[in-house]
């Protein structure tokens, strides 16, 4: 795909893989719609619009894309990026932690791909990129609740792939490893160091998966940092 002057939405734009990637589709010369809760001040761009969204409600999501339509025609791409987790053991998870863990990271994608899917088989044309995380390939201690959630993008990503491919549309599935972002707010045993993946390099790879030819389609990114605790001593 040639992104020069195509249009973009992307969730989770404050900080860490969306914001970076924000920047690279800017740098191609897209006009990037980003949705989050928060705006990022250093993403001021003439070709970068924010858009205040709660991805958890189905009606703040409608309004951020009808505003959006209203301002362009058709959606090239769409990038599912917003997420969050929680860890512990899953009797110990309460309710609401569990309950905003799959709002956010698998309602909100079901919520902007209803805005998006119609309009992209008319045009018979898009890409979609949903991110998940290695936590949706294994299962891992702590972690049960998450897991559950990005085990449902994976899901979701490989049928959609198949319902969709004969649109000329794109599903690309990422699974990230330990990446240095605050994903690890909410885990006071795990501080983000230079060893896990950067935010720029994961956020190239989804360029790279954009950029290349209509007939080629990158269905599965799995990224890991090839040594995430340090060299070993």
């Amino acid at each position: 795909m040639e992104l020069n002057n195509k249009v973009a939405v992307v969730t989770g734009v404050s900080k860490g893989i969306g914001h970076a990637l924000c920047r690279q589709l800017l740098n191609k010369g897209m006009q990037v719609y980003g949705l989050g809760r928060n705006n990022a001040a250093d993403l001021a761009h003439e070709n970068f619009h924010f858009m205040a969204c709660d991805v958890q409600s189905s009606e703040s999501v409608k309004l951020a894309f009808t505003a959006i339509y209203k301002e362009v025609n058709e959606i090239h791409v769409l990038v599912n990026n917003a997420g969050l987790g929680y860890f512990g053991n899953l009797e110990e998870v309460p309710e609401h932690e569990w309950h905003e863990m799959f709002n956010t990271n698998i309602h909100g994608i079901f919520y902007c791909l209803k805005h998006v899917l119609p309009q992209m088989k008319k045009s018979q044309y898009g890409h979609i990129i949903n991110i998940a995380s290695t936590a949706a390939l294994e299962g891992m201690p702590m972690v049960s609740a998450y897991c559950a959630t990005k085990w449902a993008v994976k899901g979701l990503s490989e049928s959609l792939f198949r319902e969709l491919r004969d649109f000329q549309i794109k599903v690309t599935c990422v699974y990230p490893g330990s990446t240095k972002t605050d994903f690890f707010r909410n885990s006071p045993g795990i501080k983000p160091h230079d060893y896990m993946l950067m935010p720029d390099d994961v956020a190239l790879l989804m360029v790279q998966a954009l950029e290349m030819p209509d007939n080629f389609h990158t269905v599965n990114l799995e990224i890991r940092p090839l040594q995430p605790k340090g060299p070993k001593k």
